[in-house]
């Protein structure tokens, strides 16, 4: 009688041990991974830290913001959409002390001439318990009172006299390439104006103040060929031509 084999052996008799080795070294990496508190602990944490992020960008554009606006008012003006670029320089800062029970407080005072160097030019003048803010309030106000002079080429049309209380200025012209014969305030007023070759003398006054008033009062004397015949009701040369 033969021996039948039988084919419905059971599955763990099939298994060998070189079978159950191979499935003990199978990486535990392949189980669904679970969150851990830590996991969770760490995700607020990140987002806190952008939300911190944004707010300190946030701020420092903030605070770009403030600097740019701080040197547009300090009078830091570059020509395009600010607007016209302009000439300043301090002419005189005086220093004032006051005594009191404490010791001394002190107090400036600064005189600032502004012009386009294009026929326009005005001075200002501030005070302050601080020299760069006394500076600043007499930028802006040589800016609000800048008046139109009148030129002939790089030099002025006529000789004048300017006076202000102890302060008297002469302007004489001067030919081209002769430069700024001037000092102190007037030379200050002349370049900031757009004068290139002028001839002054200061023959009153040495006070600051009084000098660059003076020599303002003179610029704004000061007529062409032109708006003189216009006055007097007179036609020049080239306008009879036509």
């Amino acid at each position: 009688m033969s021996e039948e084999t039988n084919n419905d052996t059971p599955a763990e008799e099939l298994e060998t041990p070189e079978a159950n080795e191979a499935a003990a070294e199978t990486p535990a990496a392949e189980a669904p991974a679970v969150e851990t508190p830590e996991a969770e602990a760490d995700a607020p944490a990140d987002a806190e830290g952008d939300s911190s992020g944004g707010a300190a960008e946030s701020s420092g554009e903030e605070r770009f913001d403030k600097l740019a606006a701080a040197e547009r008012r300090l009078g830091e003006f570059r020509s395009g959409e600010e607007g016209p670029e302009y000439h300043e320089k301090v002419v005189h800062i005086n220093r004032c002390a006051k005594v009191v029970k404490g010791g001394r407080r002190f107090s400036f005072s600064a005189l600032v001439v502004c012009g386009d160097k294009q026929g326009r030019v005005g001075y200002g003048f501030g005070k302050a318990n601080e020299v760069s803010e006394c500076i600043r309030k007499a930028s802006d106000a040589s800016r609000k009172d800048m008046v139109e002079i009148s030129l002939r080429d790089t030099t002025i049309p006529h000789e004048v006299i300017g006076e202000y209380g102890g302060g008297r200025v002469l302007l004489r012209p001067a030919s081209p390439g002769t430069g700024i014969i001037a000092g102190g305030g007037v030379r200050a007023v002349v370049e900031a104006a757009g004068i290139k070759d002028v001839l002054a003398k200061s023959m009153g006054s040495k006070n600051q103040f009084n000098v660059v008033k003076a020599t303002l009062a003179a610029l704004e004397t000061l007529r062409t060929r032109d708006e003189i015949f216009q006055l007097r009701g007179k036609k020049t040369r080239d306008q009879k031509a036509i």
